[in-house]
């Protein structure tokens, strides 16, 4: 169906998708989302040519479903991996029939112990799980083999682990940002008129224009070939930060922006490629604030479900989204000068290359976007590997500062909640340490709870004429309740009647007593875990305990003689109708 609800209409009859397996069955290409494409060659594996050409084939039915290159080359990486060790063997299979259920140990053992290793053969059994050959068997029951869940090797930040990655993120940019502003207010004052044209401030604003216009200052190229910047000495000189650094930030500059936005949202790293500029929604009768509406790519969440959008507010300096605000006005001069040069392009994480010509030529990531003029797009591993031993912190520090993020904010991100709970809280090292004395805690009140709700009365062997009876015991004197009502008497429910004082307990009693616990226990399998909680769990720890002290087997043997006036008072007792 169509977003308008009209159902969509059907392709041509001869129309036909257009196969990845090449006519030679040796390869196979696989287009990104972005509509680039890239052959890989199965003739590379190390295997005889009938097993190429099978791995081939299982390999091209995977890849109808993948938009992605990184994906095609993680598989194919993997399944080199698995031709390897096949080439490695004393009888090399000749194609898939001959892969036995000792060699699928073999390859099992070797790889098993391992997180890289429990990757690749997820992946590898995947693909052979396609196979007709594997259709059923011993070796269709090896490939379903379970293997246990790879530990996470990232782990979250300590405070001041994070604390260090945070501080060297803030510096670097909060210096673009006022560099930026300063040189914007600077070239606003110039647009508007309001500098004087022979003045240092209006000859700065008119290279400040060109800058903003074309992606760098005035240049001469000298008859060496090497460019020399115009206006040195008024530039105050040559550098970065003195020339086209005025109103664009760097690659590192825009690093640590991400670093920053992934430590307020947790937001994936590659979400940064094709994040669109955020947009500001209606905001009713509010002028102190702005509400940034944000766009998310989440695209392991499987087609359909690839976007969604995050409301941010800027309601003043310590609020969440100020950090939106700024990163809007470093990036302003880089987002308008990419819609100047290719009308549409809106993407908030721009920045200017050092060497347009032969970074441009470089880029060789085809899921990322391309440069546009001077400038690029988004942030790469090499980026985020480059700031890191810039600022000496022995490691990319996204995944950890995300996975910081969310175990520490207690609630799931771009991601559903067993996500959350199965890779990110129950397994971080610094989560399970600071659990212990909640647990401790927990256990320590569970504890006294159970200690408390026991029975409090007396047990018997005859009833006493003196004693008043009650539903689940006899009374030997209401008026000295710990429970007194505001009108004399008693004003406990008759559930409390087994832990007072003033209770007795009998051999009469103990069939309905018997009868009341088996019907708790059917009860708590149909309330929520909060409601029992609440209305029942100390009658039964009560009950329980009563139990104990009669013995179970006297316990089992009332249970038997429950009738049928026992079974009336208790459905009674449950239901709360009948009065103290």
């Amino acid at each position: 169906m169509s977003r308008r609800g009209h159902r969509a209409g059907l392709p041509p009859a001869d129309h036909r998708t257009e196969s990845p397996l090449g006519p030679d069955g040796l390869t196979v290409t696989v287009v990104n989302k972005t509509g680039y494409a890239r052959e890989f060659d199965f003739s590379e594996l190390p295997v005889p040519e009938p097993l190429q050409r099978s791995l081939a084939r299982l390999y091209a039915a995977r890849s109808m479903a993948w938009t992605s290159h990184e994906t095609a080359k993680t598989c194919w990486s993997r399944l080199m991996v698995f031709a390897t060790f096949l080439s490695e063997l004393d009888n090399t299979p000749e194609d898939l029939d001959g892969v036995t259920v000792a060699v699928l140990k073999r390859w099992r053992a070797r790889h098993v112990s391992t997180v890289t290793g429990k990757a690749v053969l997820s992946t590898v059994r995947l693909l052979l799980q396609q196979a007709p050959q594997f259709a059923g068997g011993p070796v269709t029951e090896e490939l379903l083999r379970r293997f246990p869940a790879a530990k996470p090797s990232k782990q979250s930040y300590e405070d001041d682990e994070r604390k260090r990655v945070v501080l060297a993120a803030q510096r670097q940019f909060r210096a673009a940002w006022l560099r930026i502003e300063e040189n914007t207010r600077l070239l606003r004052a110039w647009r508007a008129g309001e500098l004087e044209e022979d003045s240092r401030g209006g000859r700065l604003g008119e290279v400040l224009d060109h800058l903003a216009r074309t992606g760098d200052v005035p240049r001469t190229i000298l008859p060496s070939g090497q460019p020399h910047v115009d206006h040195r000495s008024l530039l105050g000189g040559a550098g970065t930060e003195q020339t086209w650094g005025r109103l664009f930030l760097s690659r590192m500059e825009l690093t640590a922006l991400a670093v920053l936005l992934t430590d307020q949202f947790a937001w994936n790293l590659k979400i940064y490629d094709r994040m669109p500029a955020p947009t500001t929604g209606p905001s009713v009768g509010e002028k102190t604030s702005i509400t940034y509406q944000v766009q998310v790519e989440k695209h392991r969440a499987g087609r359909g479900r690839w976007f969604s959008t995050e409301n941010i507010t800027d309601s003043g300096a310590a609020s969440p989204g100020r950090l939106i605000t700024q990163a809007l006005e470093v990036t302003a001069h880089g987002r308008d000068l990419a819609a100047r040069l290719v009308p549409g392009t809106d993407l908030l994480m721009v920045a200017r290359l050092y060497a347009p010509a032969k970074e441009a030529h470089r880029h060789q990531n085809t899921e990322r976007p391309r440069p546009v003029g001077p400038l690029s797009f988004g942030i790469a591993y090499n980026d985020a590997d480059r700031w890191q031993r810039a600022h000496d912190l022995g490691g990319s520090p996204f995944q950890r500062v995300r996975r910081t993020t969310v175990t520490r904010g207690g609630q799931p991100r771009q991601h559903s909640q067993s996500t959350n709970e199965r890779v990110y809280v129950l397994p971080d090292e610094n989560v399970q340490r600071a659990s212990r004395s909640v647990f401790a805690d927990a256990a320590e009140e569970a504890l006294e709870q159970a200690e408390a709700a026991v029975f409090g009365g007396h047990l018997t062997g005859a009833p006493d004429p003196a004693h008043e009876q009650t539903v689940t015991a006899d009374c030997e004197d209401e008026s000295a309740s710990p429970w007194p009502a505001p009108e004399g008497g008693c004003g406990a429910d008759f559930m409390l009647c087994l832990a007072c004082k003033n209770a007795y307990v009998h051999p009469g009693h103990h069939p309905r007593l018997a009868l009341l616990q088996q019907q708790l226990e059917s009860l708590r399998s149909v309330l929520d875990d909060g409601t029992w909680d609440r209305r029942w769990q100390g009658h039964l720890l009560r009950l329980e305990d009563l139990r104990d002290k009669i013995g179970a087997a006297a316990w089992g043997a009332a249970l038997a003689r429950a009738g049928s006036d026992d079974r009336a008072l208790v459905h009674l007792l449950l239901k709360g109708d009948l009065a103290p």
